[in-house]
C-alpha cells in the first residue's frame, strides 16, 4: 500500500438463461472493449488523453465522482506526537489536496494515524473536498458504536462518508448496523474490505447478498486474481472498488527497481515504476480509485501524476502485465 518510505516517527442480476460465470466472462470482454476506446467511467474521454485535471470515476451507485488516486495512511500516518513528523503528515496532506485529491482511507489499527489525519485536517482547514474512508475494527460489536465515534472525532468531521468493516471482522453483526446508519444520515456509504488475497470466497457471497456501496481488496501488476471474479462482480451489483495494496506494501517497486521501464511507459507519460503501477490499477474499468500510502512529498506527487494522462487500454495492459512479470520473475 505504500512506497517502502515510513513517517520519520519511530513510534511508530445476470442475463435471463445465462450461466453466472458465462456472464462474467461475457461482462469482461465486453468491458475490455469499451475500456479499449477509453470510453467507460472517466469524466471526459479527452481527459484521459492528457487533461490537467485528476481523471475520475463515479461511485456506481450515487454518480458522485472521485479522483482515480486517493491517499492511504497505513504505517505512513503511524507518527505517535512527533512535531516534526506530524508538520510532514500535514504537508503530504496539503500537497495531496492541491493535486486534486479526495478519499483518504484510515482505520483503528493503523496505530496514530487517525490523530494525524485529525490534526492536519484541522490545520488546513478541514478541506471540503474531503471524502473521508474509514473502518470499524471490533469482534466485540456492542463496542463498535463507541470505535466509530472516536473515529469521527478523531477526524472532526461531523460524519464519516464511508465506513467499510475491516477485514470482515464480525461483518454479520456490523452491517445492520452500518446500514442503519447510513439511513439516519450518520454515514454516507457502507463497505468492506480485505487485504493480501484472502477471503475472496466470503467476499464474492457478500457481494451477491448484502447491498454494500464500496469494496476494498488488494490488487497489482502481480496480483490479479480479483480479475476473474470479484471485479466483474463489483460491476455487475455496482459496487465501488477500492485497489489496496497497488505496490505490494512495496515489495513490488522493491523489485522494480533499477530495472528500465519499457516503451510503453512513455505512450503512458510514466516517469516511475509507481506510476505505471497506478495506472494499471485504476485503469481496470470496474475499479474506482487507489489508495497508496506514503509520507514523502515526492512520491506523493508522483502518485499524484498516475491520475493524469493516457491511461491504458484492454491490450496495454496485457502487456504491461506480462512485461513486468518477465521483469520479476
Amino acid at each position: 500500500m505504500h512506497q517502502t518510505t515510513f513517517a520519520p516517527a519511530p513510534d511508530r442480476s445476470t442475463a435471463p438463461n445465462a450461466a453466472p460465470d458465462a456472464h462474467r466472462r461475457a461482462f469482461v470482454s465486453a468491458m475490455g472493449a469499451a475500456a479499449a476506446l477509453g470510453t467507460i467511467g472517466w469524466a471526459d474521454p479527452a481527459a484521459a488523453q492528457g487533461g490537467t485535471e485528476p481523471l475520475t470515476r463515479p461511485i456506481p451507485k450515487s454518480g458522485e465522482r472521485l479522483p482515480v488516486i486517493g491517499l492511504g495512511s497505513w504505517i505512513t500516518f503511524n507518527v505517535g506526537k512527533d512535531p516534526a513528523a506530524l508538520r510532514n503528515v500535514t504537508e503530504v496532506m496539503r500537497a495531496f489536496f492541491a493535486a486534486g485529491g479526495r478519499m483518504i482511507d484510515s482505520s483503528p489499527m493503523y496505530g496514530s494515524s487517525q490523530p494525524a489525519i485529525g490534526q492536519a485536517l484541522a490545520a488546513l482547514g478541514q478541506p471540503k473536498a474531503l471524502f473521508s474512508a474509514e473502518k470499524v475494527w471490533m469482534g466485540d460489536v456492542a463496542r463498535g458504536a463507541a470505535q466509530m465515534e472516536a473515529t469521527r472525532a478523531f477526524w472532526g468531521v461531523p460524519r464519516i462518508d464511508l465506513m467499510q468493516v475491516h477485514n470482515l471482522v464480525s461483518w454479520e453483526a456490523h452491517l445492520p448496523r452500518l446500514f442503519d446508519m447510513k439511513a439516519a444520515g450518520r454515514l454516507r456509504f457502507v463497505g468492506i474490505t480485505t487485504s493480501h488475497g484472502r477471503r475472496h470466497d466470503e467476499i464474492e457471497r457478500i457481494m451477491k447478498s448484502q447491498p454494500i456501496d464500496f469494496l476494498q481488496i488488494s490488487y497489482s501488476l502481480a496480483d490479479r486474481e480479483i480479475e476473474q471474479r470479484i471485479l466483474p462482480l463489483a460491476a455487475e451489483r455496482k459496487i465501488a472498488v477500492i485497489v489496496n495494496r497497488p505496490f505490494r506494501e512495496g515489495a513490488l517497486l522493491d523489485t522494480l527497481k533499477g530495472k528500465r521501464l519499457p516503451g510503453w511507459a512513455a505512450e503512458l507519460g510514466c516517469e516511475h515504476w509507481a506510476q505505471a503501477a497506478l495506472k494499471f490499477a485504476v485503469s481496470h474499468p470496474a475499479v474506482t480509485c487507489a489508495i497508496p500510502a506514503t509520507s514523502q512529498l515526492a512520491h506523493l506527487q508522483q502518485n499524484m501524476a498516475a491520475a493524469r494522462g493516457p491511461m491504458p487500454d484492454a491490450a496495454l495492459r496485457e502487456r504491461m502485465a506480462r512485461d513486468v512479470a518477465a521483469l520479476i520473475g
